[in-house]
């Protein structure tokens, strides 16, 4: 595995795997969310079966739609390894950001699964975390590829398709 400025050799691993914002919104906001609920409802979990649709759509986005990219756009997650291409097509021709929409739902999956304001509090920061990130993505692709890439962002919504 290369070593990325995010990420230096020799670190703690479990702070480094706590760097990886897949790790967290899949693997560790479950569990949290979860044992919060447990020990809120005194062990009366609320469950509402429609939402693992979301955690498993939030998923299955944002795992498809990562090797989609790193298949036509060459680089890696993240910055870390910027892409080679823009890739324009696919699901990034109706959003510029499906990955991290595919996290997002996954969350919103977790607030309707669990019924919980925990992890309603953690979309909500979410959201605001995700967009901040974008915007410096975007001054970073914005950098690498110049008017290709403000083309692209003319034309495709950053978030939701048509509308934002």
């Amino acid at each position: 595995m290369q070593n990325s400025p995010d990420k230096p050799k020799g670190a703690n691993p479990v702070l480094r795997w706590l760097q990886g914002t897949s790790n967290r919104t899949f693997v560790l906001y479950p569990i949290l969310i979860i044992a919060f609920e447990y020990v809120w409802t005194v062990g009366h979990i609320n469950f509402a079966p429609l939402g693992l649709v979301l955690l498993a759509w939030g998923y299955l986005q944002y795992r498809l739609v990562g090797n989609y990219r790193e298949r036509l756009g060459g680089g890696g997650p993240g910055f870390a390894i910027p892409p080679e291409r823009i890739v324009d097509q696919g699901p990034y021709a109706y959003t510029r950001n499906p990955m991290y929409l595919g996290q997002l739902i996954f969350m919103l999956g977790l607030t309707v699964t669990f019924w919980s304001w925990a992890a309603l509090l953690l979309l909500g920061f979410h959201v605001i975390w995700f967009q901040r990130r974008v915007l410096e993505d975007e001054a970073r692709l914005r950098k690498l590829f110049g008017e290709q890439y403000a083309g692209y962002h003319r034309r495709v919504k950053r978030w939701i398709p048509y509308v934002c």
